[in-house]
């Protein structure tokens, strides 16, 4: 430059520098009209020497700041061909420790940007980077210049970052040098020319872009969140860009926006979340309805309208097809739509857009929505803020509403994500949770139901128990044993071919079992309330595969859903500490059971030792739903099945007595709701009457017996057992029950009673003088009395009246009120026989000649063999007596000699079937009678 210019554009004087700059910018001005381009090389050089020498003084480097502006702006875009020679010495003045140079820099680039318009794009990263720095600088001048700088970029981005094109060699090869990531998120159509790479490059890449914004984006400083969140809004702004198929690349920073202290940035996170989220639907509407266009059409139209289609895809990457929609006049417009009315023969041109070229929003994008999820679900299983965690539920409440078909492989996901949340003690979450869940509950109801595979046949029997071997044959200790082999792998008797069920492609190695984890898992439910789930490969394998999911048939919709890995997620949440999450992990099983009965939790599954271990769960809800699921699979499967859960459960009470004495009859009563109460009976009592141990056998008997006579549920059942003498399948179901309920004495005295079978009851009392009454029993007859003045016993009260019809109803309650000592039982029963007896109904007369009225013991006698049962209580009873005096270590008589004795007693059946007098008792000295009790006769 002139040797005078050079001398003041250094001089201390701000306004001298400024004048000398007015005379460089017309120095510049002459040799660009001159055609020395030399000169104005070595012009720009000198100045990028004074500024960014940082030895120079500070009135130097200003100069040289000042100088530039100049010669930007006497070249005006023509600046852009020496732009490589200063950009990067210009920013690194934007990090100077001086304030004055950050702002004088910042002030040289504004008017370098001012009049190079697009060109300067081809920079725009460098830019973009140096300008977050300058965003959150200290002096107020500086962040003032930089906003300045910052609002000018904006405008020029745009205006024209989707069509500029570099117009000069420099900024051409400057643009060639970078290395833009090709298909980051977005893959190029087939048979469309990629023009971003066919000498059609435009100054702005996005795709270069978002690896910086990428990175940037986990800044912490509210300044810099601020500028990062308007540029974020500016580059959405232009539709060409389509900034939305990017968003997985920045979309977990931006979220971490949403718990700035800055309300500001909250505020303008949200915003850009919500038009976020809005641009989403419309995509997925506008590709659900070309999808469904495209169905309605002939092969050949909807081949012309994909191609049509495609080419209108990413604008921002087809510069010829933005062109020609931007430039195209109207007599071209007219006969291109002529020609497509006239191709169609008027028949689609009112309905379908693309066939007078006609740009949809929304169409051509491409969203990917698996990375979305992927990152929601991330908000939802680690430590994240509560707005974080809100916001991720409800954009996959909205997710669900407008694309479900994409949402359902991600279902075994959602699982731990979701229903933990459903109990959370923030409401705005909870809230949110129930929401999203009961979304996610219907999506998946409505699926199809999957087509049943028939399972290979099997030569090997089906388990008949899981927790224990079929014929019970070890004492108490293969019951207490058995506490811990919750697992079917623990049984030896568990085939293996049994427990491979057919299960949709899943990495099952980091997705587990249930029947692998809950044993292992469950004394550990104390721990964390909301366990983590394994990160299984089923959104990653979906992401590879989004594209082709996005339109779905009937058949392939089913495929999408992986039942059994759903079926472990809910299996694990049954170790949640809240009881919404427990119980919406049942309803959810009782749905997908629903649906596919025969794909998931069958009796072999793993999943079966969790359910049977819930029924010790603390809420009475959660074992109602794991109940109403049991009964659930036991219906829909084999009947060995339906007995091996009730082998199952009755293995549980045994090891498990606090959860029998609490809700057993809960439990009970709930399967007889739904299942047939009868079969449930007749297969409890089948196990029982086999029963090794003969305590928990009594107990058990003793539980069923007061839920017969009791529950509201079993009004019919009792019916049934009413009715000995006209109902042959009533006489069996006594028989059956009988044979069971002589592990209880008081228990099958109560079961004649409810039968009407006086004749056999009376008979029992004999025998029970022969047992050791212990306090045990005393106690169970004080309750059989109050039971008799309730409402279920009232017709034996009214059979009082008519003693010549039941005589031996009269010697059943005597019997007993001789049992009672001297207590609140014996004074009521007591009062109730005097009020009978004193109205004048009871008196003694002969015994009658046998006639049409007969009890009901002798009208059936010939199908229930009385006598039999008689035996069979006797042989039972000793054997309590037996293992009891085994127990206290006061038996000297081996067991084969005592069974014999008793066989031997009851062959002289002639005792038994006189009732007027006692049985002959051969084994007093065995057996300790309560004084003060004796046998009566009438």
């Amino acid at each position: 430059m002139e040797s005078g210019i050079a001398k003041q554009l250094i001089d201390k004087i701000y306004e001298k520098r400024k004048a000398a700059a007015l005379d460089l910018e017309k120095q510049i001005r002459d040799c660009h009209q001159a055609g020395d381009q030399r000169r104005i090389s070595q012009i720009i050089d000198q100045l990028v020497e004074m500024f960014s020498n940082n030895v120079n003084p500070l009135h130097i480097r200003n100069g040289g700041l000042i100088g530039l502006a100049g010669t930007a702006i006497a070249l005006g875009v023509d600046i852009a061909p020496y732009m490589e020679k200063f950009i990067d010495p210009l920013l690194d003045c934007f990090v100077d420790p001086e304030n004055r140079i950050r702002y004088f820099s910042a002030e040289c680039l504004y008017n370098i940007a001012k009049v190079s318009k697009g060109e300067v794009l081809v920079y725009f990263n460098q830019i973009f980077d140096a300008l977050s720095k300058l965003a959150a600088d200290s002096e107020l001048s500086v962040k003032n210049g930089a906003e300045l700088l910052d609002r000018l970029l904006k405008d020029i981005v745009a205006e024209s970052a989707s069509v500029y094109i570099p117009l000069y060699p420099e900024t051409e090869k400057v643009r060639d040098e970078r290395k833009d990531p090709r298909g980051v998120l977005v893959s190029y159509p087939d048979g469309i020319v990629d023009q971003d790479h066919l000498g059609g490059k435009k100054a702005f890449s996005l795709a270069h872009f978002i690896p910086l914004l990428r990175e940037r984006i986990y800044v912490v400083s509210p300044f810099t969140r601020s500028y990062l969140v308007s540029w974020i809004n500016v580059l959405d702004s232009v539709p060409e860009l389509e900034l939305i198929s990017y968003l997985p690349e920045f979309f977990d920073g931006l979220l971490k926006y949403l718990s700035d202290p800055t309300e500001d940035v909250r505020v303008a996170t949200e915003t850009i979340l919500a038009d976020f989220l809005r641009e989403i639907r419309d995509v997925s509407i506008v590709r659900r309805q070309l999808d469904e266009q495209a169905k309605g059409q002939t092969p050949a139209e909807s081949l012309r309208h994909i191609d049509v289609g495609e080419k209108e895809k990413l604008p921002e990457l087809t510069l010829e097809t933005s062109e020609k929609v931007a430039f195209i006049n109207d007599n071209e417009q007219a006969s291109f739509d002529g020609e497509s009315l006239s191709k169609d023969d008027n028949a689609s041109a009112a309905t379908d857009d693309r066939n007078i070229g006609a740009w949809i929003p929304g169409q051509g994008v491409k969203v990917d929505y698996a990375a979305i999820v992927e990152i929601l679900i991330q908000q939802l299983i680690g430590e994240h803020d509560e707005i974080q965690q809100s916001t991720a539920l409800k954009w996959l409440a909205e997710f669900l509403i407008f694309t479900p078909d994409v949402m359902v492989p991600f279902t075994p996901r959602f699982v731990p994500a979701i229903l933990p949340n459903l109990a959370h003690h923030v409401t705005m979450i909870q809230h949110a949770a129930i929401r999203t869940n009961k979304l996610l509950y219907g999506v998946i109801q409505n699926l199809p139901s999957p087509v049943e595979v028939s399972r290979p046949p099997t030569t090997e029997k089906p388990i008949p128990r899981m927790m224990r071997s079929p014929t019970p044959s070890a004492a108490k200790q293969s019951t207490v044993s058995s506490q811990e082999a919750v697992s079917p792998a623990d049984s030896p008797t568990v085939p293996t071919s049994s427990l491979q069920r057919q299960r949709t492609s899943v990495d099952m190695s980091l997705t587990p079992r249930a029947s692998d984890m809950i044993p292992s898992i469950l004394p550990q439910a104390s721990g964390p309330s909301r366990p983590h789930s394994p990160v299984s490969f089923t959104s990653q394998n979906a992401s590879n595969n989004m594209a082709a999911s996005n339109t779905l048939t009937s058949p392939e919709e089913a495929d999408l859903f992986d039942y059994q890995a759903t079926v472990n997620e809910l299996t694990i949440q049954f170790l949640s500490e809240f009881e919404e999450t427990r119980v919406a992990a049942l309803k959810w099983l009782i749905m997908l059971h629903q649906k596919a009965p025969k794909k998931i939790l069958a009796m072999d599954d793993g999943t079966f030792p969790a359910l049977l271990k819930t029924l010790s769960d603390s809420s009475e809800e959660v074992i109602k739903h794991d109940l109403q699921l049991l009964a659930q699979i036991s219906s829909s499967s084999e009947e060995n099945y339906f007995k091996a859960f009730m082998m199952n459960l009755l293995e549980l009470f045994s090891t498990d007595r606090r959860l029998l004495e609490t809700r057993g009859s809960l439990i009970i009563r709930q399967l007889c709701l739904n299942l047939n109460t009868e079969k449930i009976y007749r297969t409890f009592a089948e196990i029982l009457e086999k029963e090794d141990d003969l305590e928990f056998a009594s107990v058990m008997v003793q539980k069923l017996n007061i839920i017969l006579i009791t529950s509201p549920e079993l009004a019919d059942f009792r019916k049934r057992l009413k009715s000995l003498e006209t109902r042959q399948d009533g006489q069996a179901l006594f028989t059956t029950l009988y044979r069971s309920w002589c592990h209880n004495a008081v228990a099958v005295f109560s079961l004649c009673l409810l039968a009407q079978a006086y004749e056999h009851a009376s008979n029992l009392l004999y025998i029970f003088a022969d047992l050791e009454i212990t306090v045990q029993m005393l106690v169970q007859v004080d309750k059989l009395v109050q039971l008799i003045e309730s409402p279920v016993f009232t017709y034996i009260r009214l059979q009082l009246l008519e003693p010549e019809r039941y005589p031996h109803l009269f010697k059943c309650l005597y019997g007993l009120l001789m049992l009672l000592p001297q207590s609140s039982a014996f004074i009521s029963l007591r009062n109730r026989l005097n009020a009978v007896n004193s109205a004048g109904f009871l008196h003694i007369a002969p015994k009658p000649a046998p006639g049409p009225l007969s009890t009901r013991s002798k009208l059936a006698r010939e199908e229930i063999k009385w006598q039999d049962l008689l035996l069979h209580f006797r042989t039972v009873q000793a054997k309590h007596e037996k293992a009891r005096r085994q127990a206290m270590g006061t038996d000297t008589t081996s067991y084969s000699d005592f069974l014999d004795h008793e066989k031997q007693e009851g062959s002289g059946s002639q005792a038994v079937e006189r009732v007027d007098r006692p049985p002959t008792v051969g084994r007093a000295p065995l057996r300790r009678r309560l004084a003060g009790v004796g046998l009566f006769h009438l």
